[in-house]
């Protein structure tokens, strides 16, 4: 998983609330296992007319917001079924921060496995957010974890909270996998140990 400490990148303004993971990535896209390719559906009912040409009208097809690395969105953002289907094809797409005032709970478990910072920030902050992203190209947010911080095209900043042993996943790019890597020491000397016992 890749480390996460400081993005700098495009936030895309995204004004909906109760977004679900069908929405974020619908059913179609499903039958891959793959974390790969996810990026072309999400948002695909959102992005594409019936016809398979670009919603004009929909954010993350307007020019400014084409390489979007933030999402900042309305309220229980990824709320719904528990697709990891949906944090991938956010990764995919290229946004490894998403802020809302609230999330599903899955997602936002989801999310943290798979090198995704979700945000959670007051009603107040989250406005004055939607208003920087509002700025089109102009609309670059920093996210500064290890300081925990959001800081604006202006100069501006937000602070906000996170579990320090999620924090320290992400800094260090540790899924399940690298934090059991972590402990492969231990697991040589038991695994050695068990040898000797032949009954075992």
């Amino acid at each position: 998983m890749d480390k996460f400490t400081t993005l700098e990148g495009v936030a895309a303004p995204l004004k909906i609330i109760n977004v679900d993971t069908d929405m974020i990535i619908p059913k179609q896209y499903l039958k891959t296992i793959k974390r790969t390719g996810l990026g072309k559906g999400l948002f695909s009912e959102q992005r594409y007319k019936d016809d398979g040409s670009e919603n004009p009208d929909f954010v993350l097809n307007q020019s400014a917001y084409r390489n979007a690395k933030v999402l900042v969105a309305g309220d229980n953002f990824g709320c719904g079924s528990s697709r990891e289907h949906a944090p991938w094809a956010l990764l995919d797409f290229g946004i490894r921060c998403v802020i809302s005032t609230s999330f599903g709970d899955i997602f936002y478990n989801n999310c943290f496995k798979n090198g995704i910072l979700p945000i959670r920030v007051t009603q107040e902050d989250l406005d004055k957010l939607f208003d920087d992203a509002e700025r089109g190209a102009n609309a670059t947010l920093t996210i500064d974890l290890p300081n925990q911080e959001i800081r604006g095209p202006d100069g501006g900043t937000v602070k906000f909270e996170i579990d320090p042993f999620r924090k320290h996943c992400l800094i260090n790019g540790l899924d399940d996998i690298g934090l059991t890597m972590e402990k492969k020491s231990s697991i040589d000397t038991y695994e050695a140990k068990l040898k000797e016992r032949a009954w075992a």
